[in-house]
């Protein structure tokens, strides 16, 4: 192809391979992991740009670059293409002209190579150079992936016992954090989110990139465990509140993972901010509480993601467990029940609109009925239910045992 590639083969390091391609294709060049993580840049200077440089600086792309490529669907053409592509400026971003081609192994995507520059793409010897530079960069980045696994599985076995309780005591767990190289923050708190569906390692790794790079929290440690993404997060509250930190970073992931990923269905929850360690487990089943009422409850949790904002919810999973023992059944709404399916009529729900309101205009509204015919209604309801809806104490049991019933469904 005119120029001498096969070199490649022998190069030892991925920094003397990126140099190589550099001086080959004389323009500055950068490989990065798929998540954007800058892992080698050639030492090329002679052409750069302030997207160049912030990455270099922060090694990792800046944020506002990969909304852009985002955009532009630069990404989506990286992911199914195996050929070289240009990549138009991100004037905002400081980014200029490039060219980019993917780097794998087999159908994994392994990162990508980029080149400042318009170059001559579409000369078959740069084409097949670029490919031959991805090939032998995919092989360094393999072997650093083995590296990294076996650094992940203690890291991963880790996060299993302080999450599990395993580990439970403060100082084992300042030991074991240093053993692989874990910084533990001065607070903390365990995010979760539950997918309907089994999560690939290629998307656990787009979302934990999206969490990485967010400016609401700072991920500590991460595991992808089937449906679930389980992160051990700091929530700094120089930028903050912690509460809110974290509330807004699973909103903000939840809408990315739509708009961006086309991951619908993610239902995300935190636990309480602690400070001691010991609590991370405590902290994970929160979270899970909290994962757990927002799936049967949806209408009612709808903004809430943090334990605390539950409020009276998070004793449902402990009132169904003493019900189930008891044998309990709120009679009244039994009696309602047995009713609407004798005479094909609604008044459960109507109750229970109402008791969500607490107000006779709105409830009307909400029903779409005329406030005449909804007195009517309450009436009927305190007759067969015999119950008094002026008494704010039943009103209350009313409504609670009401979302009880509905984790029974």
């Amino acid at each position: 192809m005119g120029k001498d590639s096969n070199s490649f083969v022998h190069i030892d390091s991925l920094e003397e391979l990126v140099d190589t391609i550099s001086d080959l294709l004389g323009c500055p060049v950068t490989v990065e992991d798929v998540n954007f993580r800058l892992l080698a840049y050639s030492s090329h200077e002679k052409v750069t740009d302030a997207g160049r440089i912030a990455t270099i600086i922060n090694r990792q792309v800046p944020e506002i670059i990969i909304n852009g490529l985002w955009r532009d669907g630069v990404i989506q053409q990286l992911k199914n293409s195996d050929n070289p592509i240009r990549v138009s400026p991100i004037d905002e971003a400081g980014f200029g002209s490039r060219i980019a081609i993917a780097v794998r192994n087999g159908n994994d995507l392994l990162g990508h190579i980029w080149v400042i520059g318009s170059g001559h793409a579409d000369e078959e010897w740069q084409t097949q150079l670029l490919k031959e530079a991805a090939e032998a960069v995919g092989i360094k980045l393999l072997q650093l992936r083995s590296r990294r696994k076996n650094e992940h599985e203690g890291y991963h076995r880790f996060f299993q016992q302080i999450l599990s309780g395993e580990i439970n005591t403060q100082e084992r767990i300042k030991e074991r954090a240093l053993q692989v190289k874990v910084s533990l923050p001065p607070e903390f708190s365990v995010i979760v989110f539950e997918s309907p569906e089994e999560i690939s390692e290629s998307m656990y790794r787009q979302i934990a990139y999206l969490a990485n790079t967010s400016k609401s929290v700072q991920v500590i440690m991460s595991s992808n465990e089937g449906q679930r993404l389980i992160f051990l997060v700091n929530p700094d509250a120089r930028k903050g509140t912690p509460n809110k930190n974290c509330s807004s970073f699973i909103s903000s992931a939840i809408s990315q993972m739509t708009e961006k990923l086309g991951a619908s269905g993610f239902i995300g929850g935190c636990g309480c901010v602690y400070s001691n360690y010991r609590k991370i487990q405590t902290s994970y089943q929160e979270a899970l509480t909290v994962i757990g009422i927002k799936r049967k409850l949806p209408e009612e949790t709808k903004g809430i993601f943090h334990y605390p904002q539950l409020g009276f919810l998070r004793f449902i999973p402990a009132i169904l467990e003493k019900n189930a023992d008891e044998a309990y059944q709120n009679q009244a709404l039994q009696k309602i029940g047995e009713y609407d399916q004798q005479g094909n009529s609604n008044l459960l729900k109507t109750l229970e609109i109402y008791l969500k309101h607490d107000n006779i205009k709105e409830t009307a509204s909400a029903l779409h009925i005329h406030i005449n015919t909804l007195n009517y209604r309450l009436k009927r309801i305190e007759e067969i239910g015999e119950i008094d809806l002026m008494d704010p104490m039943q009103k209350l049991i009313l409504y609670f045992d009401l979302k009880t019933e509905k984790f029974l469904t």
